[in-house]
């Protein structure tokens, strides 16, 4: 898995590119945490535009960065899911705490406090 952590003001961009398996969210967690460590970020918004495969670890590592953030009174969004991510997200039940936007632009304005969900 290829990933990119960029920062606009104080959202986390994570863009994911190939398969979200045990050791690209280990490399992903650690990455992620560093960043949420140095402080100033008050979402993480997970861009699934590219990623094709997600298993358990994929979603473990989305709860803990979720975890993390609602104990600093941030949040976590997603956005650009394909269907079988999305189904993914409906069975583990994550779109009950993550917000799923059709976007990364609907995303960064659900960020700031807008909502546009993407529909299922």
């Amino acid at each position: 898995m290829e990933a990119t952590l960029l920062r606009a003001g104080s959202t986390l961009i994570v863009r994911m590119k190939g398969e979200l398996d045990h050791h690209a969210a280990d490399r992903l967690r650690a990455g992620i945490d560093d960043k949420l460590n140095r402080g100033g970020i008050q979402a993480v918004l997970f861009d699934f535009s590219g990623v094709n495969f997600m298993d358990s670890s994929g979603v473990g590592m989305l709860l803990g960065r979720y975890k993390i953030m609602a104990e600093k009174g941030g949040k976590v969004l997603a956005c650009s899911l394909n269907p079988r991510i999305m189904r993914i997200f409906t069975m583990a039940g994550l779109q009950k705490k993550i917000p799923v936007f059709s976007s990364r632009e609907d995303a960064l304005a659900g960020a700031e406090g807008g909502c546009r969900w993407q529909t299922t």
